[in-house]
């Protein structure tokens, strides 16, 4: 297997990533040949409709699932031919990942949830600097259900930057959230990806929110239909759905 030529601010590197379900006689194509790059620091919005690959994608890159076929890099590190325990690593050591339902810990405060990351990752920055990161500093010892949805989210944003990671990954992170709510989370997600550097991809079926990415990446029947850059990126407030 020949390396591929990376630059040295590429972070990831995909190409012909192909991923099929078998069920009995059945399979179903979820990815059929993508070809993706990212950058250190970019903000990547990905749209499409259920069933276009979207999660699939997002899954792979983050190592919780594994292609059937093509190549995925991160930096110069192969994540289509690593082992289980390998995968956990690179988990663990280089992504954060945020999911629309916040997977908090009920009987532990917004620190101490942020705190469990914090205590098996290499380099984090304490909880309370990632919880006033994200606006929570005057809320790190309430439990998830002394919060509202859009305060549990941004505990679970605080939790998946404390480790400082390369990457972070949401999917579909606003939607159990109304739109004020919503714009809030986006601005702790907007926030902390400037500040910390991650390169951020965010899966969304609100084409609104298209606006405050650097570039959009549109899926369709498990393959990249389109991309297209914003000149100018909206501030999250400036978004509405």
């Amino acid at each position: 297997m020949t390396e591929p030529a990376v630059t040295p601010r590429q972070v990831f590197h995909i190409r012909g990533l192909c991923k099929t379900y078998r069920t009995g006689d059945v399979e179903v194509h979820a990815l059929r040949g993508v070809d993706f790059d990212a950058e250190e620091g970019e903000f990547i919005v990905i749209l499409g409709p259920s069933g276009s690959g979207k999660s699939t994608f997002l899954n792979i890159i983050g190592g919780l699932d594994t292609a059937t076929s093509g190549e995925a890099w991160f930096r110069d590190h192969s994540l289509t031919r690593q082992s289980e325990s390998a995968l956990t690593q690179y988990r663990r050591d280089h992504v954060g990942f945020i999911f629309q339902f916040y997977n908090l810990v009920p009987s532990l405060t917004a620190r101490e949830n942020v705190q469990l990351v914090t205590e098996i990752s290499q380099r984090p920055m304490s909880p309370q600097d990632a919880l006033a990161m994200v606006g929570l500093e005057n809320r790190m010892d309430h439990f998830p259900a002394q919060l509202s949805g859009g305060e549990q989210q941004r505990v679970a944003i605080a939790r998946a930057i404390a480790k400082r990671p390369d990457v972070l990954l949401c999917d579909e992170p606003t939607g159990a959230l109304d739109s004020k709510t919503g714009v809030m989370v986006l601005e702790a997600l907007t926030r902390v990806s400037a500040e910390t550097g991650a390169t951020t991809l965010v899966i969304t079926h609100n084409a609104a929110i298209r606006e405050i990415a650097g570039r959009v990446v549109h899926f369709a029947n498990g393959t990249i239909a389109s991309e297209e850059h914003n000149a100018v990126r909206k501030a999250a407030a400036e978004v509405s759905w």
